[in-house]
């Protein structure tokens, strides 16, 4: 349970306004007509809702800010791209209120071409750092970058590597091969410099991942390192660096699948390394999402996180809506996440730009067409919308009873609004009571849709 988290006065509302999304698509993120609170006797389901049982407090909801997403929108028209930024990172009737995102330390698969802060000729090394430089993103992620904090000064930024610079590895490539031993304290040097280099630029990162899927080292870049490895690197280099340099960034551990829970508590059980990690993080491209839960049965101390989950350019838009919002928004909130990430906030019609050897398929929120000026939203778009725009930074998830068809997920929020949204897994549309605060209400969700509820 939270303790110490301040609320607004409680919601003195007397009816509930909800925004709609249907799997044809006829409806997107559409506000309805109001529902008022009035008794009920009917024998629809409830669902209840206690708003004094908090849980965990909320980070944000967002996207990975790709550096070729960064190159996409940066090249929109600037009317066009200052539209967009703001319909994507305010608050406000016409935006969606995205306030967390995910970037890359370094290149991931979907930049253009691999490349590292700190790049040497093959067979040189560079101990002293005294080659880095993050002029690879100023041209176009620094900028947008600063465009968005210009909207949310408060956004939270994590930073997350696919690769140490190809000299740090036994297989001097971008791709596959372990970080080694020799230069674990280099590379920790490595992340002090990026904060700090960052931070210069007025980009404070507030927390960083280790490495990006450490047992995936199929991708371009990509990077292997087991359990052992990382509370090594942690504990003898990475928590050493970030204290003697006075940095606060937070360091999560694991950024990868929900079905290696041991791999993330086999490093918290490591008593000095723990001292360091402020929580895990996950994706869902396999296992389950109450693994999330296990590792917080095990440290209840440390944070949870859920940092990316794409969707495909075959896959269909009720299918990824409905799987997504149930796992990646209600199951990672419902297993103690305090943020929810999809995978990439834009490519091209062709699905570039990507690295060779990065992803040729992934989706993102928004499909950016330079040649015409074009930005199309797509499904993940309204995944995290559903969430993003109703519940900020700073609100509790809280009690929301189980129903059968009807994954559902509460928050409450700073100004005191509660927040419920509710997936209808049934293949007709539904009635059910939403019973909060001993005030009632009827609903009617159209089969397979998604609802998000405010008063």
């Amino acid at each position: 349970m939270l303790t110490n988290v301040t609320f607004g006065q409680q919601s003195k509302a007397t009816t509930i306004d909800y925004w709609i999304t249907k799997p044809d698509q006829s409806v997107l993120l559409q506000k309805q007509t109001s529902i008022p609170f009035a008794p009920q006797k009917n024998d629809h389901p409830v669902i209840s809702i206690q708003t004094k049982k908090t849980f965990q407090q909320i980070d944000g909801f967002g996207y990975a800010l790709t550096g070729g997403s960064a190159w996409l929108i940066n090249n929109l028209e600037n009317f066009k791209k200052k539209e967009l930024l703001n319909e994507l990172f305010g608050r406000g009737e016409n935006a969606i209120g995205i306030s967390y995102i995910r970037i890359s330390i370094g290149a991931s698969d979907l930049d253009s071409v691999v490349f590292s802060y700190d790049d040497m000729p093959k067979g040189q090394t560079d101990v002293q750092l005294k080659n880095f430089s993050l002029a690879p993103d100023t041209a176009n992620l620094i900028p947008i970058l600063k465009k968005i904090l210009a909207i949310n000064p408060k956004i939270k930024i994590l930073g997350s590597p696919w690769s140490p610079p190809e000299w740090m590895k036994d297989n001097e490539n971008s791709k596959g091969g372990e970080l080694l031993p020799k230069y674990y304290s280099v590379y920790a040097n490595y992340f002090v410099k990026y904060i700090q280099q960052m931070k210069a630029k007025g980009i404070p990162v507030d927390a960083i991942t280790v490495q990006n899927e450490p047992e995936n080292p199929k991708n371009n870049p990509s990077l292997s390192m087991n359990a052992l490895q990382q509370a090594d690197f942690i504990k003898n280099h990475l928590g050493p660096a970030f204290k003697k340099a006075g940095i606060k960034t937070k360091i999560i551990l694991f950024d990868h699948n929900c079905d290696h829970p041991e791999y993330p508590i086999t490093i918290l059980n490591d008593k000095t390394a723990r001292k360091y990690i402020d929580g895990s993080a996950f994706h869902l491209y396999v296992g389950e999402v109450d693994a999330m839960s296990t590792v917080h049965k095990a440290h209840p101390d440390k944070h949870l996180y859920f940092t990316e989950q794409w969707t495909g350019s075959n896959g269909t838009f009720d299918g990824d809506f409905q799987w997504a919002i149930k796992n990646v928004i209600i199951g990672t909130m419902r297993n103690w996440s305090r943020n929810a990430l999809e995978w990439n906030l834009a490519n091209d019609p062709q699905y570039k730009p990507h690295t060779p050897g990065g992803c040729t398929e992934c989706k993102g929120a928004l499909t950016i067409d330079l040649n015409n000026n074009d930005i199309k939203r797509n499904v993940s778009y309204y995944i995290i919308a559903h969430a993003s725009k109703f519940v900020p930074a700073g609100s509790v998830r809280i009690e929301s009873s189980a129903t059968q068809n009807l994954p559902n997920v509460a928050f409450r929020t700073p100004a005191g609004k509660t927040v419920l949204l509710v997936l209808n897994e049934n293949k007709s549309a539904t009635d059910f009571n939403i019973n909060a605060d001993g005030k009632q209400a009827a609903v009617t969700i159209p089969a397979g849709a998604v609802a998000t509820f405010n008063w």
